[in-house]
């Protein structure tokens, strides 16, 4: 089902998430130092070394290059950036996953947009992972922890220690395999509120796959396909729709 507008869509759900989270383009104070933060990563003239793990890292790794290209071309935007916050702030997970840390200003947003929750971010480059607990601490954010290494090492662990999981960002490896490796890893510990988002659903050939084969599972309920993103919603009491959302 597509719905270019909220008024397109028949779930109570769904058009409740549409017009109060993803179209609440409103300031938000929460908003302010998360952008500075921005500014200034993209004007930081240090330079790291990158070691990436995921798709491209025949392209990056080991390679030298500056804060400020790594900002400019690998941070969220800021309207991607604040939907996440507004959905992490809506759906009030106890523990937080995400895949892909970067310069730590996504994990930075949803630290902020829900403070109480046990954040876990995981991060292939340990010099990329040094830069964003800076960045942190600039912040005051004290509720985020980093895992550094291959996701595929890393992910299975931090599940084990779950119970169960309630919101999982995933936004790295973009490759077909590895992105329905890590669906499969979380399915066992979801639950009838857990949300899991994918990054960059169209980025390739084998991403559009993924991402088809994720939304006919059998255990998917709900899916919004926003572009950009792909939410993944487990909710019992909702009959099987996936929706196309404008954003």
């Amino acid at each position: 089902m597509s719905a270019k507008t909220r008024h397109g869509t028949h779930s109570p759900f769904v058009y409740n998430l549409v017009d109060k989270v993803i179209y609440n383009f409103k300031d938000n104070s929460d908003y302010n130092n998360l952008e500075n933060l921005r500014e200034s990563l993209l004007k930081d003239e240090s330079v790291i070394t990158i070691t990436d793990l995921g798709a491209g890292s025949q392209v990056n790794n080991k390679k030298q290059k500056k804060i400020k290209s790594l900002a400019k071309n690998a941070l969220k935007p800021k309207k991607l950036a604040q939907l996440l916050y507004r959905l992490a702030k809506e759906f009030k997970p106890n523990n937080l996953i995400e895949l892909g840390t970067c310069l730590g200003l996504t994990t930075a947003y949803f630290s902020v947009a829900v403070p109480n929750a046990k954040i876990t971010t995981m991060e292939g480059c340990p010099q990329t992972a040094k830069s964003a607990q800076q960045n942190w601490e600039k912040l005051n954010l004290s509720n985020i922890n980093v895992e550094i290494g291959d996701f595929d090492d890393n992910l299975p662990k931090v599940l084990a220690k779950e119970e169960n999981i309630d919101f999982v960002f995933i936004d790295g490896n973009h490759r077909k395999q590895a992105t329905l490796n890590y669906f499969d890893w979380c399915l066992p510990k979801v639950h009838d509120k857990t949300v899991l988002i994918f990054d960059d659903i169209y980025w390739s050939v084998g991403m559009k796959e993924a991402w088809e084969e994720i939304k006919n599972h059998p255990d998917v309920t709900v899916t919004i396909d926003l572009f950009w993103i792909g939410l993944v919603f487990f909710k019992t009491d909702q009959a099987k729709q996936n929706f196309k959302i404008k954003f």
